[in-house]
């Protein structure tokens, strides 16, 4: 592992408080529950201190603190942890008690599952919750089933957001989180319409991020390239200007037919053919049979054993133009995208809302699963 130094300012509780109250925007730690914890304190702000200065300034997804409340949690060291074996095995090629349960089907559902073997619930309240919850989709299977399915639709919410707050994220990625926002509404419908509270408390903390939603379906195409200079994102019909450009970049071969056949004609070479490549681009061949019917303004390039090439003005005109355009194409679909990628700023705190309860309901779900395979 790599040692990361930092000076000894970032450890007071001055630097680390300041830190803390310009990252969450407000007045006091008080909300957080952390006002009277001095070391907690120390710690989270040089923890903030570190991812800005490795990170820059993209950690706006980072939207809370809360402290690991020790009458909540049973405490477990890290000794512990590997003599029961609950993580890892201690001997090579030995199970563990997370392999044999976790039945998650989405990323977050398996980061929370090892969250919650790390730190087991003390309220009995709480655990009669969640048990509650198991034996509702172990003996619901038509429900089970319809959840794990919008559950595999989802993906890795958290990643995504993450990637966005650092304006990292792909177009694919994009289109995933409306994909996944879309299971989500189909998870928040059936968890409100069961016989549960604990379930329909679950719907109801899901937000369906309708204008997010609704944009990314609007603007970028259902299968868009990974990289935005790729071309191809936006949609038609978003941006006008890009619409005018795109027919310049790619209608060109409708026009490069008109200029082959009114050249064929007026030369009196039926043969001849208008082509590109990357050397001169837009050019002209003709047979060596027709080339003393070639005008005098046109330039020849290249020979060939059977023919030659030629250029003229017109053709390197409307290169250029071609070439303009698309240069114009990609720098315009980045601006539209960026633009759109940081309108997902405003949800951040609803998306993290719905990765957390889709976790949540991902190991319920799983345990379920884990009861009726094992016949517990």
């Amino acid at each position: 592992f790599c040692t990361y130094e930092l000076d000894d300012w970032v450890f007071t509780e001055t630097t680390a408080r300041e830190n803390l109250l310009k990252h969450f925007e407000t007045q006091t730690l008080k909300g957080f529950g952390v006002e009277h914890l001095k070391s907690g304190i120390i710690a989270s702000g040089a923890i903030l201190q570190y991812l800005k200065m490795t990170q820059h300034t993209q950690i706006g997804h980072i939207t809370t603190l809360s402290r690991i409340e020790e009458d909540k949690y049973v405490r477990l060291d890290k000794f512990t942890v590997c003599n029961l074996e609950l993580i890892e095995s201690i001997n090579d090629g030995g199970s563990n008690l997370l392999h044999v349960i976790d039945k998650t089907v989405s990323p977050m559902g398996a980061r929370m599952l090892k969250r919650w073997l790390i730190f087991p619930l003390k309220d009995a309240k709480l655990i009669n919750d969640r048990l509650n919850i198991v034996e509702y989709f172990f003996r619901n299977l038509e429900f089970k089933d319809l959840i794990e399915g919008q559950l595999r639709l989802i993906g890795d919410l958290e990643r995504i957001l993450s990637k966005a707050a650092a304006n990292r994220v792909s177009p694919r990625e994009v289109v995933q989180l409306k994909v996944a926002l879309q299971a989500v509404e189909q998870i928040k419908h059936a968890c409100l319409t069961v016989d549960d509270t604990e379930i329909n408390g679950i719907g109801e903390q899901l937000n369906l991020c309708l204008s997010i939603r609704e944009r990314i379906d609007k603007e970028i195409n259902n299968n868009p390239p990974m990289l935005i200079n790729k071309g191809g994102v936006i949609k038609s019909g978003v941006n006008m200007e890009l619409d005018e450009l795109r027919r310049i970049a790619y209608s060109g071969k409708d026009y490069l037919l008109q200029i082959q056949q009114r050249e064929s004609e007026r030369t009196n070479i039926p043969s001849l053919k208008i082509s590109f490549n990357n050397v001169f681009g837009y050019y002209i061949e003709v047979r060596n049979m027709h080339k003393d019917k070639v005008p005098p303004e046109w330039i020849r390039k290249q020979t060939l054993a059977n023919a030659e090439r030629y250029i003229t003005q017109e053709l390197k005109e409307y290169e250029d133009k071609i070439l303009r355009a698309e240069d114009k194409i990609v720098v315009l679909e980045t601006k539209l995208y960026n633009e759109l990628v940081l309108s997902l700023a405003e949800h951040i705190t609803a998306i993290q809302t719905n990765a957390n309860q889709v976790a949540k309901l991902d190991c319920l779900h799983a345990l379920a699963g884990t009861a009726k395979a094992n016949n517990y």
